[in-house]
């Protein structure tokens, strides 16, 4: 195990049977939908578990990414949402799959997902590798969820703390110093 990482909390095992369920879900709902599905992941957290899940869909679709903000280095949001790189492509009239590595608070993805719905997409659904829902303040539907985790800092498997950890190949639970 990682230094700083006090335990695992969801195995790589785990990460990949989560993956491919969460695949399943996504293709059979929107082989039913039909339309044009656009994958769009916020990153950083979720670019390893998006191309992971995009590799699950059987469907054709295409990927585009948005960066917003609201820790900082911190162990804890801040509460101000700072969009710092939005999608290159249109959402209008599409099918938009908003993929989050983890749902904390709930204020991040709610004030994206009001920014995207004012962009007229055919439907907007989310994705979301982890949820911790002890800690939601705002309510916020997750669509596909992963995992429903505790209060406790995760890492790996794209998440962070300061910019590290995102390589390791299952969750962790930081250690508290």
């Amino acid at each position: 195990m990682e230094r700083g990482i006090e335990r695992i909390l969801v195995s790589e095992q785990e990460i990949a049977a989560t993956v491919a369920r969460l695949g399943r879900e996504i293709t059979a709902h929107y082989r039913e939908a039909g339309g044009e599905l656009l994958v769009v992941g916020l990153l950083r957290g979720s670019f390893v578990f998006m191309a992971d899940l995009v590799r699950q869909i059987r469907l054709p679709l295409t990927v585009d990414f948005m960066i917003v903000s609201s820790y900082g280095t911190g162990t804890t949001s801040s509460g101000e949402v700072q969009l710092v790189m939005d999608c290159n492509q249109s959402i209008a009239g599409k099918d938009v799959l908003l993929v989050e590595d983890i749902v904390d608070t709930g204020r991040t993805l709610v004030k994206v997902l009001e920014l995207l719905r004012l962009r007229g997409p055919r439907s907007l659904k989310v994705c979301s590798f982890l949820s911790k829902p002890s800690r939601r303040q705002v309510e916020v539907a997750i669509d596909f969820c992963g995992c429903t985790i505790p209060d406790e800092f995760a890492c790996g498997y794209g998440l962070d703390y300061a910019g590290k950890y995102r390589n390791l190949p299952y969750v962790g639970v930081l250690e508290q110093t």
